[in-house]
């Protein structure tokens, strides 16, 4: 998508600002420890959903934004392996939305509320009814989806430590209620990692990063379509600021030793390629011989890797989750800018620019030892073989664009609609591969729910010969996955254009479901880039009995 310069109004037409980079200090999102630890108690919580005012830049009046306990991003909520917990979602939005709607979209429609809200927690493994089905919404004055069965989810988190995070999944308006602020971190938490002596406490900060468009009186600002296919809705969305926790390209002081870092992607549509730069104290590149500290990475979406990988660089797409440190021991005084250099759209271009993500300032005093360590072993992993898959299930990734200009009218998984019946159906606790064929010029972060994969490889396909006679022919070998995807563990995989991207998974419910032959479980499956899953590039599918 994104094809035409008509994908949206330009910042001009909108009035944004442009503002002045690493003048605020990183905010840390307020947490939320829920249960006893170690104890495996449940516990509930209740999460308020509301508008409230919170000062993004020094240089801005206070923004108006949606958020959980008025907060953006929410609330961490922390828990246990194996400690289920409850929460109640609190529907206090206002009644008219704060960004431009529209009713040509399917599930936005002038039948349906305007203010719509359910939560998914990404990446957990959780029954149909908690998991944030795209149409079990609520609105703030009590009306509900077809799908909708209460306000209270349950999480069992009986899965490895991982950080999650929680996230609006209303249907035709995920876009917006995300823009508007609905996003937090979720981390599970337990004894193996913990047994690691990583950086923890203080020293273990999430960093959610998303772009943004700001007017001068501070408002957000998320610009219609000009041209399009669609009276508002645009391709994709790109802003020239990105804000980290809430906040527009701020800095952190850090002190001489290791720090933790659990960051997401819950950008609408921009990927980023991040790398460090040594620069001055206000931010401004240096040359200098001096080395940055690399990037240990040490997790991915679903869970820590079997051992730490070092890299100059990261990848990552909207939707995915790193877990990485970062050692600044020995460079006390020093001053380094994370830099965003991904084209928007990946990997095409075209859009808006965003390159300052934040800086680190390395002028902390040292209070103690730094004790804690990476070490060279992390966890156990155990590939999932494609013999033991009872199917491999040809998928393709589509979209319908205008001839005249190539602008994007809807995209589609398989070449069919949300609500067309539903065609993927595994069983209970089988192992399937996923061959997703990608036949636009987008790459598209594809996510699966309830379950965590194993990406086998990619292979380049003739596109124009499949789409105009439905035959697959290969063009390459199978590439070997990226570096940190095999070994470990992902639930959103970059499907590049013109490959076939396999993955492998099996379908496990949470421990203890009871299951009754033919019995069906409803999740979906779709692309994390908003605008896309939005017009539907989304589809459901049922776990079998």
């Amino acid at each position: 998508m994104a094809k035409s310069t008509a994908s949206g109004a330009t910042p001009s037409e909108v009035r944004t600002v442009t503002l002045k980079p690493f003048v605020d200090r990183l905010p840390i999102p307020p947490r939320i420890q829920a249960g006893a630890p170690g104890k495996g108690e449940s516990g509930s919580i209740a999460i308020r959903m509301g508008a409230f005012r919170q000062k993004v830049h020094r240089d801005l009046p206070p923004t108006t934004l949606w958020g959980y306990n008025n907060s953006w991003p929410g609330p961490t909520i922390e828990v246990r392996r194996g400690q289920a917990l409850s929460i109640a979602w609190e529907n206090h939005l206002p009644m008219r939305h704060m960004l431009p709607l529209d009713t040509t979209v399917h599930g936005e429609e002038e039948t349906v509320p305007p203010v719509r809200a359910v939560v998914h927690l990404h990446g957990s493994v959780t029954l149909p009814e908690h998991d944030g089905y795209p149409d079990a919404w609520s609105t703030p004055d009590g009306k509900t989806g077809e799908f909708y069965k209460s306000a209270v989810n349950l999480f069992p988190n009986a899965q490895p430590a991982t950080a999650l995070w929680y996230h609006d999944h209303a249907i035709g308006i995920t876009r917006l209620n995300i823009h508007a602020g609905l996003a937090g971190f979720y981390l599970i938490r337990d004894d193996e990692e913990e047994a690691l002596n990583l950086p923890r406490g203080e020293f273990e900060i999430p960093l959610m990063l998303q772009d943004r468009l700001f007017a001068a009186d501070g408002s957000i600002v998320y610009p219609a379509a000009v041209g399009g296919t669609h009276p508002v809705w645009i391709q994709e969305f790109f802003g020239n600021t990105v804000c980290v926790n809430g906040k527009a390209k701020p800095y952190l002081e850090v002190g001489p030793r290791r720090y933790r870092f659990r960051m997401v992607n819950a950008s609408n549509a921009r990927f980023y390629h991040l790398t460090l730069q040594v620069a001055d104290s206000a931010g401004n590149p240096v040359e200098t011989r001096a080395e940055t500290p690399p990037f240990e990475q040490i997790g991915t979406d679903s869970g820590l890797l079997p051992a730490p990988l070092k890299r100059g660089a990261l990848l990552i797409a909207p939707g995915e989750r790193m877990d990485f440190v970062l050692d600044f021991a020995g460079m006390k005084g020093a001053h380094f800018a994370l830099r965003n250099d991904a084209p928007a759209p990946y990997t095409r271009g075209g859009q808006v620019a965003a390159e300052e993500v934040m800086l680190f300032k390395v002028t902390r005093p040292l209070t103690g030892e730094d004790t804690s360590t990476v070490p060279a072993r992390l966890v156990p992993w155990e590939p999932l073989s494609p013999g033991l898959a009872v199917r491999d299930r040809f998928l393709t990734i589509n979209e319908m664009d205008r001839a005249s200009d190539g602008y994007t009218m809807m995209g589609m998984l398989d070449g069919k609609h949300w609500g067309d019946p539903v065609t993927e159906d595994p069983r209970a606790g089988s192992m399937e591969i996923w061959s997703m064929a990608n036949t636009t010029g987008d790459v598209h972060p594809m996510h699966l729910h309830l379950v965590r994969f194993q990406v086998l490889n990619r292979q380049a396909f003739d596109v124009r010969r499949f789409l105009a006679t439905g035959q697959i022919e290969y063009t390459t070998t199978p590439l070997p996955p990226e570096s940190n995807e095999r070994p470990g563990w992902k639930d959103t995989v970059k499907a590049y254009p013109g490959y076939v991207t396999r993955v492998i998974q099996k379908f496990d419910l949470p421990p203890g479901t009871p299951v009754a032959p033919g019995q069906r479980f409803r999740y979906v499956w779709h692309c994390h880039i908003l605008e896309h899953e939005d017009n539907e590039m989304m589809r459901p599918y049922d776990v079998v009995g």
